[in-house]
């Protein structure tokens, strides 16, 4: 495992299983603060600098209430249109980037192109967080969920986990590449159109992770341990903003969770959802135990605060 000072985290292509499980150790030393509503001071003399090119509710609130739990301070933006980068002059990334370091230790960054942080990360001298590439990928809500189903079970060998809804998603993309690390069985549900692309699909392949894929979600309801959801009415992620206009399609029975549903499941079977939904999880299972999306958000900033406190070398 090399160090995580300095290192920029923009792929879980470049984690090892040692890795995930260092983040997880630090996760559990910082939760507390998290859990009991307390800062600490280890961050003090550190700025995050939020880079949002795309609209984002959890992930750039929980990256900065992170770092305020660590002590530090937080400056940026959450609009493109509220820089240079999104008006007249449309400014490159590499001198976006190229400022924003001044301003900041740390850069945690959304766009709606795949790939803009991995290029952000080649053009800056401090770390760079990629939180969402347009139909990229999202690691770090790729290690929050998987630290969340770690602490609740005490590993994640041998589960099986169904991936269900649009696998165009980063957040999808992310999750495969993180299975591979672990012995996790994956289960794929999803329309025909809205398969995994050819590069992740190389790289599972690659990398021997066991999977297949079903029609129907009921087909594998009983077996799985984790259900990790995403809407299959989605907008274009491409876009710095997709407002919606008009009708938008419903989903298909095959991708929905429903309360019904989950009785055929597994007691212990763990649901999750990045947010926001739309149709495809019905509100009744907020009421069941197998509702974990809620701890999976609060888990988000005790995972970026690890995250912070590593690439930072509060932690190393």
């Amino acid at each position: 495992m090399r160090s995580f000072l300095g290192r920029d985290i923009v792929s879980l292509k470049n984690f090892e299983r040692e890795d995930f499980l260092r983040v997880f150790e630090i996760c559990e030393q910082l939760a507390p603060f998290a859990r009991n509503r307390e800062n600490t001071d280890l961050l003090s003399k550190k700025t995050l600098v939020t880079a949002f090119y795309q609209p984002s509710t959890r992930t750039r609130l929980s990256t900065e209430a992170a770092m305020l739990r660590l002590g530090g301070a937080v400056t940026g933006f959450s609009d493109a249109k509220m820089t240079r980068a999104g008006d007249f002059y449309q400014e490159s990334i590499r001198d976006t980037v190229g400022m924003l370091e001044f301003y900041g230790d740390v850069i945690a960054m959304r766009h709606y192109q795949k790939g803009a942080p991995a290029e952000a990360a080649h053009w800056a001298t401090v770390p760079i967080l990629n939180c969402g590439d347009g139909w990229g990928e999202h690691p770090t809500q790729g290690i929050s969920d998987l630290y969340t189903v770690w602490k609740e079970r005490g590993t994640l060998d041998g589960l099986k986990f169904i991936l269900d809804g649009d696998m165009r998603m980063r957040t999808m993309h992310s999750m495969s590449v993180a299975m591979c690390e672990f012995d996790i069985e994956a289960i794929y549900v999803h329309p025909p159109d809205m398969a995994l692309p050819e590069d992740i699909v190389e790289y599972i392949n690659d990398h021997g992770l066991r999977y297949r894929t079903v029609e129907h979600i009921e087909e594998a309801i009983a077996e799985a341990d984790m259900i990790y959801m995403e809407p299959v009415v989605q907008p274009d992620y491409t876009k710095s903003r997709d407002e919606r206009s008009g009708a938008v399609g419903t989903t298909p029975d095959n991708y929905k969770v429903t309360a019904e549903l989950m009785r055929k499941a597994r007691s212990n079977c763990m649901v999750f959802h990045s947010l926001p939904r739309m149709d495809e999880l019905e509100t009744k299972v907020d009421l069941t135990r197998h509702a974990w999306y809620w701890t999976e958000a609060f888990n988000a900033v005790v995972t970026k605060m690890a995250l912070l406190a590593l690439v930072l070398g509060a932690a190393e």
